[in-house]
């Protein structure tokens, strides 16, 4: 399997885990969010469910830290793609703030401000 193989079947697997990890973070983020309407609609008590807000807030604590270290992950692959000569995997299907011009299709920080 050639190196540019490789890093295509590498990339394909960062990307997929970096949109998991999104989908689970916003996901948590929504039950945090109806936890305590729950409990106000089943007329509880506010002292019932603290539980289930301390683990759900631990869950959003974890899961950004595992964002976090596939954001490292993701950088230090990219360093690797370059030094390797395989640019185009280090670019990737999404824009990125430092970006100058739109390599995704998205829109520059600089374009944005202007209109």
């Amino acid at each position: 399997m050639s190196r540019h193989a490789v890093g295509v079947a590498l990339s394909l697997r960062l990307h997929a885990a970096e949109a998991a990890i999104d989908t689970a973070l916003a996901e948590t983020a929504r039950l945090a969010v109806l936890l305590p309407a729950a409990r106000a609609r089943a007329r509880l008590s506010a002292t019932v469910g603290g539980r289930a807000f301390d683990g759900t807030a631990a869950a959003i604590g974890a899961l950004a830290a595992a964002r976090s270290h596939l954001v490292e992950t993701h950088t230090t692959l990219a360093a690797l793609a370059r030094r390797l000569g395989l640019d185009d995997l280090a670019i990737g299907p999404l824009d990125k703030p430092e970006d100058d011009i739109p390599i995704g299709g998205g829109v520059a920080p600089a374009a944005m401000m202007k209109g």
